[in-house]
């Protein structure tokens, strides 16, 4: 795994542009996970990214040349694949010592590794909403929709979420009381409140046998 990724601000790579709607693309919480760190160009400055945008525009030009030309996904796939091998392991690079392959420079360095973790990146952002009718609100995590159970007391309670990685609040916000304070679980769509669901049933006669 690589120590950093750079790419552009496309909505593919990051959300950072977005209003802070929908929360981390998949992409960033994926490398998130991985303690890989992410890096954006700055807007309207695309010679950051000048060596890919070079790479795309000789891997173009190879592509027009030649005499077999695509007509189907899997035939540019196949000419794609070529040229990435004979791009990085056969063509010789004026910009590197000796005119030698980029594999052949990309092997002989030592590598850059990830974090063992990044504490430093949390994913901090403030969001406005409503308790619904069934006594929840919503947060998209991961690009996944999690409703978190508020109760059903606080129906149409204007509430804003703090949310902090995996750890919400949940605040009223005309009281300023803190409805909830939890942890989420990305591996449920439905986050219960501690509060049990109804009354125990009582049987007259006492337990059954």
């Amino acid at each position: 795994m690589p120590a950093s990724t750079l790419t552009d601000n496309g909505m593919v790579f990051t959300t950072r542009f977005a209003g802070g709607r929908g929360g981390r693309s998949s992409l960033e919480h994926e490398l998130r996970r991985l303690n890989i760190r992410q890096k954006n160009s700055r807007p309207n400055h695309p010679t950051t990214c000048g060596k890919v945008e070079r790479f795309q525009q000789t891997m173009k030009k190879w592509l027009a040349t030649q005499k077999q030309q695509p007509v189907t996904i899997d035939d540019l796939q196949e000419l794609l694949d070529r040229f990435v091998d004979e791009y990085n392991h056969r063509r010789p690079h004026r910009s590197l010592p000796g005119r030698v392959s980029p594999a052949t420079i990309y092997h002989s360095l030592p590598k850059a590794t990830p974090l063992a973790s990044r504490d430093d990146d949390t994913h901090d952002r403030v969001r406005h909403d409503v308790v619904d009718q069934a006594g929840s609100v919503t947060l998209r995590h991961a690009g996944k929709l999690h409703h978190i159970g508020i109760g059903r007391s606080h129906a149409t309670t204007r509430v804003i979420l703090l949310v902090q990685d995996l750890r919400i609040r949940v605040v009223d916000t005309t009281a300023g009381e803190l409805l909830r304070d939890l942890i989420l679980n990305p591996n449920r769509d439905y986050q219960p409140t501690s509060a049990p669901k109804g009354p125990t049933c009582k049987h007259r006669n006492g337990p059954n046998p």
